[in-house]
């Protein structure tokens, strides 16, 4: 009994380093998004830390339209992000929790 617990234990680290290796990957995963005329671009990572906007210089003259394509592309960006941010950390905490009846956290 004790030993099994001592194995689990030793598998949750591994499985937390895994997770944070992971993140720390995530930083590197770049989503690039723009609206639908290209007037807006922006580029985040996996982890959703925006790295760059670009903005066309027809929209600088308008702070509304500006601000409607701004949150319209940052939250589509953020939501591919987010897929990509939940698919990986969950993939790499499903291999390392212990397969425990009934506990299927993850289908």
């Amino acid at each position: 009994m004790f030993g099994d617990m001592m194995n689990m234990m030793g598998k949750l680290k591994e499985t937390q380093k895994k997770v944070e290796e992971t993140k720390k990957r995530l930083d590197t995963v770049l989503i690039d998004e723009k609206s639908n005329d290209g007037k807006v671009k922006v580029t985040l990572t996996a982890n959703r830390i925006i790295k760059s906007i670009s903005i066309s210089d027809d929209l600088l003259t308008d702070n509304d339209e500006l601000e409607d394509y701004l949150i319209v592309t940052l939250n589509k960006a953020i939501e591919k992000a987010t897929k990509i941010n939940e698919t990986e950390l969950a993939a790499v905490a499903k291999e390392g929790l212990p397969n425990i009846p009934g506990l299927d956290m993850f289908k």
